[in-house]
């Protein structure tokens, strides 16, 4: 995964250097529908592309990305569905494109009807989560990973950082990933 801009461009160019078949305005033409879901890094890396693919006229739809791009019906990033959708943060876009695929009109992914329905129900579903946790140190975060490897040496990263979390101290998700690739190693 790109951490900035300019990675995730290059990643983009050296995948489409491969073989050719990655170029999303043939794609989409050929099929006369996309559905691209993107984070903001990689809609930024892909802005020529997704406007040669609104170029296309065909029926588009960008979940997530960085900005509205004309021809394209974009369904931006929103946390506030996370709660309905499940999962993390990281992997919102991709249930939030599972959604809306559930609120389509069979064979096509944009309709007035649909977006109508995705519309209502993201309105009735978004909940704002608001988190009480208490920022901790890296002695602690150390620690309690210590802790918690010796009472449950099969637990992974992530369990181990729902427990944190659970436990009411904050701790932010790469954060707790360098503490314990430096704590554990691996």
């Amino acid at each position: 995964m790109a951490s900035s801009s300019p990675e995730a461009t290059q990643w983009w160019d050296h995948l489409q250097q491969l073989d050719g078949t990655g170029d999303l305005s043939h794609i989409a033409a050929a099929a006369g529908r996309a559905l691209v879901v993107l984070s903001e890094t990689y809609a930024q890396a892909m802005q020529h592309d997704l406007h040669r693919l609104a170029a296309t006229g065909a029926e588009t739809v960008l979940i997530g990305g960085a900005c509205a791009v004309e021809g394209i019906l974009r369904v931006p990033a929103n946390a506030a569905l996370r709660r309905a959708l499940g999962g993390t943060l990281t992997s919102l876009n991709v249930r939030t494109a599972a959604s809306w695929l559930e609120h389509c009109t069979p064979g096509h992914l944009i309709t007035p009807t649909a977006q109508a329905r995705w519309t209502a129900w993201a309105a009735e579903a978004a909940h704002r989560e608001r988190y009480a946790r208490t920022p901790v140190p890296d002695e602690t975060v150390i620690s309690f990973i210590k802790e918690m490897k010796r009472l449950h040496p099969d637990s992974s990263r992530t369990r181990l950082l729902r427990l944190l979390r659970d436990k009411g101290m904050a701790c932010e998700q790469k954060r707790f990933a360098d503490l314990y690739m430096a704590t554990i190693g691996r």
